[in-house]
């Protein structure tokens, strides 16, 4: 199979990233919209940066392991324009699922927090990333290779996902034409992903398509205004806080609480804020006691 030389799309996308950045924070002030948090940007901008020096390293070690798994391809899927646009739903299916059990299983959440840390919702908040997800996440995306995909065609539609999420960072576009709120993740459905309201927790997981979250009933329109951040903040702008907290806090509770060797692995597995003698308030239960008072 001829393999044809793509180039790595993220650090090709950097200096729009940027002009972007710059741009929504003129077009706030002259609009006059509630002050850009600076402080706040900065440390997205540090998360950023970080995430792409990391994933210098990586890439190198996930397509290690891809192009392993691909000896036991059940297919060979070509380069061609089919197996693009099949791959195009293939990974955003792989992503809706990595990015929902990054919400319900407290050890994915940990990386994954870092996206949802700060509690300004900006094109800055996009480049909030995590530096320890790399390392693990891409077993999500494993049975696209398995299949047939071509580990470089698996990588590079994982960038292209990555940067089509990039522009739903923003409260400057209220909302898209109907037809493709219905089909597409935007702005609007974006928003509520990265709300802290009850009836918001846990919702519009989507990457391209929003119409995974509406076949599995985890989609919720935009309705009253969001709250963004974390149902606890962590109200720092140190990056290497913001990076590792989580993940103290995890093997904190884990090892030092005094529990039972199946509860110690629990703490890893449970959804975030999980405590085994049962005190916790999960956001299961935050949404649960919203759509009771809704039913009244």
């Amino acid at each position: 199979m001829q393999i044809p030389k793509i180039p790595d799309l993220i650090h090709y996308a950097i200096p729009f990233f940027v002009a972007t950045v710059i741009l929504e924070i003129v077009l706030t002030i002259k609009v006059k919209m509630q002050e850009y948090e600076y402080k706040d940007a900065g440390t997205s901008i540090i998360m950023g940066l970080g995430n792409v020096f990391i994933g210098l390293f990586t890439k190198a070690l996930v397509l290690s392991l891809f192009y392993f798994f691909y000896q036991f391809r059940v297919f060979s899927i070509p380069f061609a324009l089919w197996s693009w646009v099949v791959l195009l739903f293939a990974d955003d299916f792989c992503y809706y699922w990595f990015h929902r059990i990054s919400h319900e299983s407290r050890f994915f959440w940990a990386s994954h927090v870092v996206h949802h840390s700060s509690k300004e919702y900006n094109l800055s908040t996009a480049l909030r990333q995590t530096w320890s997800g790399s390392f693990f996440s891409f077993i999500f995306w494993i049975p696209l290779v398995v299949i047939g995909f071509h580990p470089i065609m698996v990588l590079v539609q994982m960038s292209v996902s990555l940067i089509y999420q990039y522009w739903i960072h923003t409260k400057l576009i209220d909302k898209m034409p109907k037809w493709f709120e219905a089909i597409f993740n935007t702005p609007s459905h974006h928003r509520v992903h990265h709300a802290t309201n009850a009836q918001y927790l846990d919702r519009n997981h989507a990457g391209i398509f929003i119409i995974w979250d509406k076949l599995f009933k985890t989609y919720e329109p935009e309705v009253e205004e969001p709250v963004y951040g974390l149902v606890a903040n962590i109200d720092t702008y140190n990056p290497i806080k913001v990076a590792f907290l989580e993940w103290y806090q995890m093997f904190k509770d884990a090892f030092t609480t005094k529990t039972s060797l199946r509860n110690r692995i629990n703490y890893f597995i449970k959804p975030p804020g999980w405590k085994h003698d049962g005190s916790s308030i999960l956001s299961s239960d935050l949404r649960k006691s919203w759509e009771e008072k809704r039913d009244k």
